[in-house]
């Protein structure tokens, strides 16, 4: 199948500057917004950038919000050159896809060092250990998954960097296409062209992507109180959702309001247009990222300012990511091998002698559910468990104060005949809780004796 050529054969309108001196046409006009507003947003991020970058305080988190902060000035330079160099637009609109893909895993890392950071040990997995069973956001609601299970992790990290490598992967596909004349950008929908295929493998990877985003962030919306999630991720997912819908737009309005020119085609004038609007919108995108992701957040008073050149660096280096991804396979890997470590419990301790075994979750230490594992070892004899679940129906004895208030004190057990109609039992064999080298005595509450 031949597919329909994107550009006139006439006369290309590549040079600014006319032999006749400058002439104000259309075309030229919207070269010059254009070229305006992307280095507007360029400015703009730019300062925000170099902000975050002498206020390097927190490593983990700045060094994706940096990634982030560079999605508005990508955006809007490359639609530039795509509008300046409109033969060639749909190069440019395929590598400008890419970094949506990083953009999005960008985010979730740092969702995730956010919700570590409310965790003992700076570990997500403790501040999520007692989080209860829950239902999946719409459609699939009538699913539930447990957070505390090992896989749970390693699947919502997953279902968000699957992105950036199919993204990148389908961007290269497509430039391949394109230059065999097989892609067939503009035309009617085709199963027989590779536009269809990769539109479809790219919609279904997105979504993917964006969900475990949601049920990350309905998991953790209460630990990250206080760092305008929701901004964060509509700033992100905004400029996602304009690119992608005003695209579908303006490629409706070819052939009916939309007509060709001398020199551009009905395909040219869309992709003109959208490349355009991008330009403009990644302008109020840079402010908005500024404000969600202000570097005054890492500002420390009386703090030396930071070189800039290692979180530059920290920001382009992705092995971070390949980790991610690494570990991810890993785990996956050894779950269908059948390896302990993959299944039940996700979480782990060390005990006195430098041992690991698998930490309770909530029920477990609350006595809800039993545990895990068998305490067989001698180390579980001295490590520090969990207090165990009671249900004894305690009531201390009432508190006997003199009229001094100088010689308050607790009352100490006194013999049976000294409290007539109370009777004294223990609550307890042996003490209550225990840890190594302690004791405490048991309890004796006094209880009511049943009148005769």
């Amino acid at each position: 199948m031949s597919c329909p050529s994107d550009n006139q054969q006439v006369i290309d309108q590549s040079s600014f500057w006319s032999p006749d001196g400058l002439n104000w046409d259309t075309h030229r006009i919207g070269w010059v917004v254009a070229g305006s507003c992307a280095a507007a947003s360029v400015v703009i991020s730019l300062v925000s950038v170099l902000k975050h970058a002498m206020h390097y305080n927190n490593r983990a988190e700045q060094r994706q919000i940096l990634r982030i902060l560079y999605m508005p000035p990508l955006y809007g330079v490359i639609s530039f050159f795509s509008y300046r160099f409109f033969r060639s637009y749909t190069y440019y609109d395929l590598i400008e896809t890419i970094y949506e893909s990083i953009t999005l895993s960008a985010f979730l890392l740092l969702l995730i060092e956010y919700v570590a950071a409310t965790g003992s040990g700076h570990n997500v997995d403790n501040a999520i250990a007692r989080k209860d069973k829950q239902s999946l956001p719409f459609p699939f609601c009538f699913w539930r998954y447990r957070p505390t299970k090992a896989y749970f992790m390693y699947t919502l990290k997953w279902s968000v960097l699957q992105y950036v490598i199919i993204r990148p992967v389908l961007s290269i596909v497509g430039i391949i296409c394109q230059r065999k004349g097989v892609l067939c950008e503009s035309g009617a929908w085709s199963l027989h062209t590779a536009k269809a295929y990769i539109t479809v493998i790219d919609g279904i990877s997105i979504t993917i992507a964006l969900y475990g985003l949601i049920i990350f962030y309905g998991l953790t919306k209460d630990e990250l109180k206080g760092r305008r999630p929701l901004a964060k991720f509509l700033a992100i997912k905004l400029i996602v959702m304009f690119t992608f819908y005003q695209s579908l737009i303006f490629g409706a309005l070819e052939g009916r309001v939309i007509k060709a020119t001398t020199y551009w085609t009905e395909t040219n004038i869309s992709d003109g247009l959208n490349a355009l609007a991008i330009c403009i919108e990644m302008v109020f995108f840079s402010l908005f990222m500024m404000w969600a992701y202000s570097w005054n957040d890492y500002r420390v008073k009386g703090e030396a300012r930071t070189s800039i050149w290692r979180p530059l660096w920290d920001s382009i280096n992705y092995t971070d990511f390949a980790i991610e991804i690494y570990g991810s396979l890993k785990f996956f890997v050894d779950y269908f091998r059948g390896k302990p470590h993959a299944h039940g419990p996700r979480l782990t301790e060390i005990d006195n002698e430098g041992k690991t075994y698998t930490k309770m979750n909530f029920g477990e230490a609350f006595g809800v559910e039993g545990s895990g594992r068998a305490p067989s070892s001698e180390s579980n004899s001295t490590r520090q468990r969990p207090r165990p679940s009671y249900d004894e129906d305690i009531r201390l004895a009432p508190y006997v104060y003199g009229s001094d208030a100088s010689s308050r004190q607790v009352p100490q057990p006194q013999p049976r005949s000294q409290h007539e109609g109370y009777s004294m039992t223990p609550a307890s064999s042996g003490s209550l809780d225990s840890t190594e080298g302690e004791s405490y005595p048991p309890v004796y509450p006094y209880t009511k004796k049943a009148s005769r």
